[in-house]
């Protein structure tokens, strides 16, 4: 009996005194630790700096934001003053949303845009005036002058429009699928330039033009001074009415902290929406756009194929 009580009063000594050790590395564990807070909000800060710096260096390889255009391009631009004469108020926004960014290529336009008239007047001379192929008299021979130098004019203005929308039909089906990995991104914990880089990365296989981008998104919420700028101008290059209110619901969210996934998962719902309306209406126009190829190259055969028989036995006939 004295050897048993012995045993469990040692065994409640030790057990008190692992209670008291316990108490006291919980009581001296933090002052061990330091600030937390501190330390996160660090990691934090070197984590956004490093992001950033990653990010120029990035737009100075691809994207030639940096570049000022010096040379004998802007010399000639700025000699002739073809900036002033030839100003097109859109043409830096239109060009933005094609893919084209930087000074120099907006010099190479306004030479375009001097140029083709001058190759397009001098062709139509050539062809009507010259070798008069058509044999037109002076007032339509100088209608068709005219009528190329205009062309040429407007030339460069309708290329750039035409690789814009181009450029925008390649990324807006795959744009609900990166709101999709978005709102992925951003439920899991991931800051807002994290989550658009893991989207960039991972959409650059579908649409490397929705990659690049979300890349450059990433890059203005890096080192803009307001995340709404960066926004307003992924909506300024993309000019499409889902893009838009996305841009503009996060620009709200940005202002008055409502939560992000809620308004990401409701855009990416409607850009769906939008997706299949899309689809529906090229599926209800197919037959309009069917009628007039139908009518020149079907009906003509479909008539010889059921008429030159009867035709043969009314020859055979008489």
């Amino acid at each position: 009996m004295n050897e048993s009580a012995t045993l469990f009063q040692n065994l409640g000594y030790g057990l008190v005194c692992l209670m008291v050790a316990y108490t006291v590395w919980t009581l001296v564990e933090p002052l061990l630790e330091g600030d937390k807070i501190k330390k996160r909000m660090d990691t934090v800060t070197g984590a956004r700096e490093t992001l950033r710096q990653q990010r120029f260096a990035e737009l100075e390889k691809t994207t030639n934001l940096r570049v000022d255009g010096r040379g004998r391009v802007r010399d000639f631009v700025e000699r002739f003053s073809l900036e002033t004469l030839l100003a097109s108020p859109e043409i830096k926004e239109k060009m933005s949303q094609a893919g084209i960014r930087g000074q120099k290529p907006l010099y190479y336009f306004y030479i375009a845009r001097m140029f083709c008239p001058l190759a397009f007047g001098g062709i139509a001379i050539m062809l009507a005036v010259v070798l008069n192929l058509w044999e037109l008299v002076l007032f339509q021979k100088l209608a068709v002058v005219l009528g190329a130098v205009a062309f040429g004019y407007y030339f460069p203005a309708i290329y750039v429009k035409n690789k814009a929308e181009k450029r925008l039909t390649k990324i807006m089906p795959v744009f609900p699928d990166a709101l999709d990995l978005l709102l992925i991104c951003v439920e899991s914990g991931m800051s807002v330039e994290v989550a658009f880089a893991k989207v960039a990365e991972e959409m650059a296989e579908s649409s490397i033009e929705l990659a690049e981008e979300f890349s450059l998104t990433t890059a203005e919420l890096s080192f803009l001074n307001s995340r709404r700028i960066a926004y307003e101008n992924l909506a300024r290059r993309n000019n499409h009415e889902g893009i838009r209110s996305v841009a503009t619901a996060l620009v709200q969210a940005e202002r008055y902290g409502t939560p992000l996934g809620d308004t990401l998962r409701t855009l990416s719902h409607e850009n769906r929406a939008m997706r299949v309306l899309a689809a529906e209406k090229k599926a209800a126009a197919l037959p309009a756009k069917l009628t007039v190829p139908m009518m020149i190259f079907f009906l003509p055969v479909l008539f010889i194929v059921l008429l030159t028989p009867a035709a043969m036995r009314l020859m055979t006939a008489f």
